[in-house]
């Protein structure tokens, strides 16, 4: 394991899009096996942060390091091989597919042979190691009796754990969950602190979440954005009482 206290650091991360400043001067750091949210209003920045990491925004300026090694902004093809996975806000499985052959597709970098024809049997080698792969973390998430059901036909809740399977498949040292909790009910929002609480013992994580009761369960720190600023950062109590937050996020009452 790295010594640098910080698996990931990104600082002084600008971004515009046209004449819109999305991010100004904005710090993130995640530590070893951290939780980290980030939090705030519709239009503050969260989705262009999270996507400025992943490759698909290209920062004005900034930098980025990983693990200790200062480097370039990866590009999304990148992302697994460095030891980043992330979850989409949509899910993004594949319908037609089965949950066992969508987790696959998440496991591309331990095949031998092209992702595709390794996923459907080309290299049976290669088939047998990424169906292993894929069937361990489904019951990381308790989906494996979901294996061989086609993704299309799903309830959501049940497609939100096959995402986070897809995720963790490729063993990653930083998980980015895009709000994960979306279009949860109480029980699944319960199950899904307890994956998050469980899988910090592996990896960093890193939540862009508007359920403010996730956020404030599992995160360690958190950051909070509003118009491309960061207005507070710090423990979930800290932030649930700075003044700024309740003004511009989280209301009067949220104390």
């Amino acid at each position: 394991m790295s010594t640098n206290k910080n698996l990931l650091e990104a600082k002084d991360v600008n971004v515009a899009f046209g004449g819109l400043r999305a991010l100004s001067k904005v710090d993130i750091a995640v530590g070893h096996h951290e939780v980290v949210g980030l939090i705030g209003p519709n239009g503050a920045g969260k989705t262009t942060m999270f996507n400025t990491i992943c490759g698909i925004v290209k920062p004005d300026s900034g930098t980025f390091a990983f693990d200790g090694n200062p480097s370039p902004w990866p590009a999304t093809d990148q992302l697994s091989s460095i030891g980043i996975a992330r979850t989409l806000q949509g899910v993004g499985l594949f319908p037609e597919l089965t949950v066992t052959e969508n987790v696959m597709l998440g496991a591309h970098k331990f095949a031998r042979t092209g992702l595709l024809s390794a996923s459907f049997g080309v290299n049976s080698r290669d088939e047998r190691q990424l169906r292993d792969r894929a069937h361990f973390a489904l019951e990381r998430v308790y989906a494996a009796s979901l294996a061989d059901v086609r993704a299309g036909s799903l309830s959501y809740p049940d497609s939100k754990r096959v995402a986070i399977a897809r995720a963790l498949v490729s063993h990653p040292k930083l998980l980015l969950l895009d709000e994960p909790a979306g279009g949860l009910g109480a029980q699944d929002i319960e199950w899904l602190n307890r994956l998050i609480s469980d899988l910090s013992g592996e990896m960093s994580i890193l939540i862009v979440e508007h359920h403010m009761d996730v956020v404030m369960s599992v995160c360690d720190r958190i950051y909070v954005l509003n118009f491309g600023e960061v207005i507070s950062s710090g423990t979930p109590d800290h932030v649930r009482n700075d003044p700024a937050v309740i003004t511009a996020y989280l209301g009067a009452d949220a104390k």
